[in-house]
């Protein structure tokens, strides 16, 4: 049997953490066996989806690597199927359609409560074979009353159902519309999902959702079920924990392989480990292993993870993720070649724990430094410390090879001859080329800005500093 899992988003919202996991266990499980990972989304919701946030889920999953590899599927451009399969159900006697106006639906489920039962259908309309006049019927779905539904959950464990507790679910509205329970079953059928990978308030739709299967003729899938996220304070993840749109933690300067590197761990464990490569987590995941019990964010380890990843990334990987985030901050295209892109990487990731981080300290490599941190600049550069930028400046120019060992050399011959310590020299200097005192090593430093805009750096800090 091969693998098929599938990722249902509604876009009724954006696509955040908890729909990301979500996502990346089915992807996850479907790779681990070969299988085949379905992307589909589920816009039956008219009044609440919107093309913004089915862009921002497509555009997500591109950005995570989370490649599909049937789909994508749209429950709106599916209607006709769904209408043919509920035909099918009235034929065979699997629905029926109800009269009940809302008003007297109301009115039985104030009774029931009332004595203390459980509010549900009572069926009725099963039996009803004329309409009623003036009165647009739904379509309810025959359930079985006598017996239990199991659900054999992966993570949970057998979960039972007394179906006498399940009642006649609607599956078209009385416009003709189907309804979200039925649809997902029409599509799992259709597009042979062997394995339902979602959280776990989809619990309660299961019994439901196995019955309408089993009426289609078929077996149900194997059924996962996800504990919940919550917040740092235990409480249901709202966006004031994080729970927002998956591209702002992109925007935030997040490595997608750092961000499911975090949410793989948020409910899943493989020993002690907590950096894994996307290959590693293919290779080991297994859904078997995830906690039956709800995980909390944590937004420090969750930079954690992005810096680790940092660290051990390649520059040039490094350098495609830093780009987009140096042109947010306005540093014109064209400045941005891969070469430089890459060596500015290298020489700062040890240092960020975002690429927005690393961004905003790298800026000057890119752009021309006007002005100079008032601090630093009254410390650093003072009528006396010009003679020692300038000899710098002379030596620098001197060299044949633009290469940071020689850069140090010149810089160290500089503080020898004038009788002081590296840091005298090397502080000024940092100043005049970075506006701050704040850069990688300064000989990696001017190598990546390169003779050129060094000596003209120079040049201005030496007029600034002389007055």
């Amino acid at each position: 049997m091969t693998v098929r899992t599938r990722f249902a988003p509604s876009p009724t919202g954006m696509l955040h953490i908890g729909g990301v996991r979500t996502a990346l266990f089915c992807w996850l499980y479907a790779r681990r066996h070969g299988g085949v990972f379905i992307l589909r989304v589920e816009d039956t919701d008219l009044e609440r989806s919107t093309p913004e946030a089915v862009q921002a889920i497509l555009e997500g999953m591109k950005w995570l690597g989370l490649e599909h590899d049937e789909g994508v599927f749209y429950q709106t451009r599916r209607m006709d199927r769904y209408r043919e399969v509920i035909a099918k159900f009235l034929a065979d006697g699997h629905a029926y359609h109800c009269y009940c106006s809302k008003e007297e639906l109301e009115e039985r489920r104030a009774a029931q409560l009332a004595r203390k039962e459980k509010p549900r259908y009572d069926g009725r309309c099963r039996t009803r074979t004329e309409p009623r006049p003036g009165v647009d019927p739904v379509v309810r779905f025959h359930s079985t009353d006598e017996g239990q539904v199991v659900v054999q959950d992966i993570v949970h464990g057998p979960i039972v159902f007394e179906a006498s507790e399940l009642d006649d679910l609607i599956i078209a509205r009385s416009d003709g519309t189907p309804t979200y329970n039925f649809c997902v079953v029409v599509d799992d059928y259709d597009m042979r999902v062997t394995h339902v990978i979602r959280g776990d308030d989809h619990i309660n739709n299961t019994p439901r959702q196995m019955q309408m299967l089993r009426a289609l003729g078929v077996e149900p899938p194997a059924y996962a079920h996800l504990p919940m996220i919550l917040g740092p304070d235990g409480a249901k993840l709202s966006k004031r924990h994080g729970a927002v749109s998956v591209l702002q933690y992109r925007d935030m300067g997040f490595l997608p392989e750092a961000l499911l590197n975090y949410l793989a761990r948020l409910g899943w464990s493989h020993g002690d480990q907590e950096i894994f490569s996307l290959d590693e987590l293919v290779r080991l995941f297994d859904i078997e292993d995830c906690n039956k019990s709800a995980s909390a964010l944590n937004p420090d380890k969750m930079l954690w993870t992005n810096q680790q990843h940092i660290m051990r990334s390649s520059p040039a990987h490094l350098a495609r993720y830093l780009r987009p985030q140096l042109e947010a901050l306005g540093v014109a295209p064209d400045r941005l070649t891969d070469e430089r892109l890459a060596a500015v990487a290298k020489a700062q990731q040890e240092r960020a724990r975002t690429l927005k981080e690393m961004a905003e300290n790298s800026l000057f490599f890119f752009n021309d430094v006007t002005a100079y941190e008032e601090k630093a600049a009254k410390k650093n550069l003072t009528p006396d410390s010009a003679p020692l930028l300038a000899a710098v400046r002379e030596r620098l120019a001197a060299m044949p090879e633009w290469a940071a060992p020689a850069i140090h050399e010149a810089i160290n011959g500089v503080a020898a001859e004038q009788g002081v310590g590296l840091g005298r020299v090397a502080q000024p200097v940092r100043v005049a080329v970075a506006g701050g005192s704040v850069s990688p090593p300064i000989d990696v430093t001017l190598a990546i800005l390169g003779r050129e805009e060094t000596l003209a750096r120079l040049d201005r800090a030496v007029a600034y500093a002389r007055g």
